[in-house]
């Protein structure tokens, strides 16, 4: 019954792990990442849908990214949507395609943006600690019926803790890695 708590949890875990890594993929670095639009929305027959539905994006260098629509009419609706994501630059329709220029980064950005992965992280170490204690109020149920030895129990709680340890670790490690790799020049 322990072994399946545990599983239970390193699976949440490692989703946890997963769900940060993606929220990084939409804080700006150095150079850009089509993923920060991976959030927006286009209005397309009356149905919001996500951009990279309606249109090819791509990164066409370190600061520039093109949004080209399959249908020419989507231009402007493409353009109010960047427009309203507030992603801190204004977009340029040329009648073809919408590009997005980014100035580099100052110091400003980057520390703002250090200090948003901080704040990821630590939504992450709330959801690892969220799941540490569903595993502990699971083990109380079992402790409650009497159904294991003290000696499994304990250890039942120590593993529950040594695994949310090894998971904090981890998601310290990321968001340690990321504020360097945002603040580099």
């Amino acid at each position: 019954m322990i072994a399946q708590i545990l599983k239970n949890q390193e699976e949440h875990g490692n989703k946890s792990l997963e769900a940060l890594k993606r929220d990084f993929g939409t804080l700006r670095s150095g150079k850009v990442n089509i993923a920060i639009l991976d959030h927006i929305t286009v209005d397309y027959y009356g149905t919001p849908t996500p951009l990279n539905q309606v249109a090819t994006v791509l990164a066409t260098d370190a600061s520039t990214i093109a949004i080209t629509p399959w249908e020419k009419k989507m231009l402007k609706d493409i353009t109010s949507a960047l427009a309203a994501a507030n992603l801190g630059v204004n977009p340029t329709n040329d009648g073809e395609c919408v590009k997005l220029f980014f100035p580099p980064m100052t110091k400003e950005d980057r520390e703002k943006s250090a200090k948003e992965a901080k704040a990821m992280g630590e939504k992450a170490k709330v959801s690892v600690r969220n799941v540490r204690k569903e595993a502990n109020d699971e083990i109380k149920k079992i402790e409650k019926d009497k159904s294991m030895g003290e000696d499994e129990i304990k250890r039942g709680y120590d593993d529950v803790q040594k695994l949310t340890d090894k998971f904090i670790e981890k998601i310290d490690e990321l968001v340690a890695h990321k504020e360097s790799e945002l603040m580099k020049i």
